[in-house]
């Protein structure tokens, strides 16, 4: 039989980076004790007010077809959240909902950029870029992010791989998987750069409530001139605790809205009612979700790095932001996927091998910070006792004379 083109370029980029979590999910239902540390979910459930409100829409029968745009109340709420944050005024009519930031990065990046583009994306990257990507038949085109630089976008790196093809720069500040958040100067030198070439910027923030470090969180859009090239992405999964609720939006330039839309309605055709009403409630109070969190996540992340860095050759990278730190795992003899292997299969702690963000992290591994300090101390042992035992059984061969 055969088969549309974009399911060749997608083969490979789907749940086959995430097979050390499967594998964690089979121990575990053998059996297995295993602590996971592999997935971004919020560490708290959704709050009672959010599901009393999806509940209280689901009983006034707002179960209908939706607007394609999104429901108005949620659109203006919106409105009011950006114009707020970003001090400029931010009208309805600049904004598209789906379900979820994954969707609206599809649909942006795929009425944007298509065969014969490429696309700016720092290395590494979120699992489903090169994905989302490349779906449109657009080409990804890694740029280095430097451990020296704190893992943050250079303008420099940046301008030494722009081509005609060139048609977009992805951003995610902050970042995943590095928790990086992009300065004033670097975002006003990309722009910069956007504007002399003539390109997009996508910027996917869903992380922007979860900084927990001194360094504030800037979006390209708060920019002066940013206006007319500069795409947001972002949902309530993260900072609200509400992943499996798929709420999310876009926000562009009100042109960019108008051309997409038939994109969006093509695709959903807006966002369930029901959900946008709780999505509405949810940007219009108060978030102590996110605070609270914030909190949990900076404990977490110093929890870890007083525990491995420097233990047995492993190196932490502390995030500025985010559900996640890196760990350098060189120092072991091991690339970052053997490592998480066998630290599973041994020690039955599940990470996410750092090759499944990119080619720059190959010696390093993803750890969630989603799981109670007592469970991420104990699982820190666990790291250290592995890391241990791999520099114990490397010593004889270093040792050995040479010829």
């Amino acid at each position: 039989m055969r088969y549309a083109s974009v399911t060749d370029r997608l083969a490979g980029l789907g749940g086959a980076k995430w097979a050390v979590h499967m594998r964690a999910v089979e121990l575990q239902r053998a059996g297995r004790d295993v602590i996971f540390l592999t997935i971004g979910e919020p560490d708290v459930p959704t709050p009672d007010a959010l599901r009393t409100a999806t509940e209280c829409a689901l009983r006034a029968g707002r179960t209908g077809y939706s607007n394609g745009r999104g429901e108005p109340g949620l659109l203006d709420a919106l409105a009011a959240r950006y114009t707020a944050r970003l001090g400029i005024p931010i009208t309805p009519e600049r904004f598209l909902c789906f379900p979820g930031t994954q969707t609206a990065l599809y649909a942006v990046l795929t009425g944007i950029a298509e065969a014969d583009c490429e696309v700016l994306v720092g290395d590494p990257m979120y699992a489903t870029y090169e994905g989302v990507i490349r779906a449109g038949g657009a080409t990804p085109i890694p740029v280095p992010l430097r451990p020296e630089h704190g893992f943050r976008l250079q303008p420099d790196d940046l301008a030494a791989r722009l081509s005609p093809r060139t048609r977009a720069v992805l951003l995610n500040t902050p970042h995943n998987p590095t928790g990086a958040i992009l300065r004033r100067p670097e975002l006003e030198a990309i722009l910069s750069l956007a504007r002399a070439h003539d390109l997009w910027i996508i910027s996917d923030e869903v992380y922007q409530d979860l900084t927990h470090g001194p360094t504030p969180f800037i979006s390209p859009l708060a920019l002066p001139g940013a206006a007319e090239r500069v795409v947001v992405c972002s949902s309530i999964s993260k900072s609200h605790a509400a992943a499996g609720f798929r709420s999310g939006w876009c926000l562009g330039p009100e042109a960019f809205c108008d051309r997409l839309l038939p994109l969006a309605e093509t695709m959903l055709f807006g966002n369930q009612p029901f959900i946008a009403d709780m999505t509405e409630a949810a940007l219009r109070a108060p978030n102590m979700v996110a605070a609270a969190m914030r909190t949990r996540l900076a404990r977490r992340a110093d929890l870890l790095a007083r525990r491995l860095d420097g233990t047995a050759g492993l190196r932490i990278h502390r995030p500025e932001a985010g559900m996640f730190a890196l760990l350098d795992v060189s120092g072991c003899g091991l690339d970052g996927t053997s490592f998480a292997e066998a630290l599973l299969d041994q020690q039955g702690v599940a990470v996410m091998p750092g090759a499944s963000f990119g080619a720059a992290l190959a010696d390093w591994v993803r750890i969630a910070l989603t799981v109670d300090d007592a469970v991420l101390d104990a699982a820190a042992e666990r790291i250290a006792s592995h890391a241990a035992a791999l520099r114990r059984t490397r010593r004889p061969a270093l040792a050995r004379p040479a010829g």
